[in-house]
């Protein structure tokens, strides 16, 4: 999968569509036995989640168009031998005015961080506290109503693994177990809407949003 996610991200650039970036994915999957995991599970029509700007997640690929200073978030899951994986990426494209580029900063920064708050007998707050302390030292938001999960046999298992101090978030961490960390963060509010597709999320206000986790 990481082949993939690599190789799509050096093809993010102005003038290619996002269908071309998701069927470019496609191929890398098919090359090395490995499937999509979202059609698969829940029907999703694509084989990449790529949301653009104020899209924050489940982004449909299609006939849109990069264009020079969009945050181009490629997220993929795929699925191989019964176990599936899960690693996105947050794109600025060039020329852009920074402000993309440090909130894609900010939302690696933030993983890397809270992966020494991920061991065995901690329970699952304490990476989203380390996550929104770091995001809020930035100036930015963490979208609460995303965040990580268990991911093993299927893409979405117990436990949730939130992206701020959840005091509800008691779930121990056990050796062995996998997980995903995922800060998914804004520029603006923290406020999210599910479009009409069914899919996409997009931030409330309609500012830039950022997405990492490998």
């Amino acid at each position: 999968m990481r082949k993939a996610l690599r190789a799509m991200a050096a093809e993010v650039r102005a003038g290619i569509t996002t269908a071309e970036l998701c069927e470019l994915g496609s191929r890398v999957l098919a090359a090395h036995g490995a499937r999509s995991s979202p059609p698969m599970v829940y029907g999703f029509p694509g084989d990449v989640c790529i949301s653009v700007n104020d899209e924050v997640v489940h982004g449909i690929p299609g006939d849109r168009v990069i264009q020079p200073g969009d945050l181009v978030k490629l997220d993929l899951t795929a699925e191989k031998d019964g176990y599936h994986t899960d690693s996105a990426v947050s794109i600025e494209v060039g020329p852009g005015n920074g402000n993309a580029r440090e909130l894609a900063r900010c939302a690696e920064r933030a993983f890397r961080q809270a992966l020494g708050a991920a061991r065995a007998g901690n329970p699952t707050k304490d990476i989203g506290r380390v996550v929104e302390r770091e995001v809020h030292r930035r100036g930015f938001l963490v979208l609460r109503e995303l965040g990580g999960h268990g991911i093993g046999r299927t893409i979405h298992e117990p436990p949730s693994v939130p992206n701020y101090a959840d005091f509800s978030a008691q779930h121990k961490l056990t050796a062995g177990l996998v997980i995903t960390i995922e800060p998914i963060i804004a520029a603006g509010t923290g406020d999210v809407s599910l479009d009409k597709d069914g899919w996409t999320y997009r931030t409330g206000d309609g500012s830039l949003s950022a997405h990492y986790h490998d």
